[in-house]
């Protein structure tokens, strides 16, 4: 008997009006070419137009102890699971529901250390993060799949 395979899916779509602060779950939401997440304040005509963080990356903070982590804590766009976000090259291209996206970046430069850097020492998004611009637009929901193409 062959073990499950598992497929990468959304966790959930989180978006924030304003920089800075952790994003709030939403439904669904509306993904525009060469933008971004529609209503989101890092949505824009620049390289990183959509953040994704590994629901696996999550684990690791909560295994040192921080407790009720939602998604979009972190400030991510797009929550996954099943996919090693932060292996994939910069240029891979993932489909999620109808969406193409391509990888700009994988982790950032962290300025302003956010509270659960200050809380445990340490935050997955810098390293484990990645971030792509949008190829493709359209709606994306919570259990979606995720494709590298």
């Amino acid at each position: 008997m062959h073990p499950e395979i598992k497929k990468a899916t959304v966790i959930a779509i989180n978006r924030s009006e304003q920089k800075g602060i952790p994003k709030a779950a939403i439904p669904e939401g509306n993904f525009l070419v060469d933008f971004g997440l529609e209503g989101d304040a890092h949505a824009g005509h620049w390289h990183r137009q959509v953040s994704l963080l590994g629901k696996e990356s999550i684990r690791k903070i909560e295994m040192l102890g921080v407790e009720g982590l939602c998604t979009g804590r972190f400030a991510e766009n797009i929550t996954t699971e099943g996919i090693i976000l932060y292996e994939l090259p910069v240029g891979s291209r993932l489909t999620i529901g109808p969406c193409l996206f391509e990888v700009t970046q994988i982790g950032k430069e962290c300025h302003q250390h956010c509270a659960i850097y200050h809380q445990v020492g340490d935050c997955v998004m810098p390293r484990e993060g990645i971030f792509a611009r949008v190829i493709e637009g359209g709606i994306i929901r919570a259990g979606d799949e995720i494709a590298v193409v």
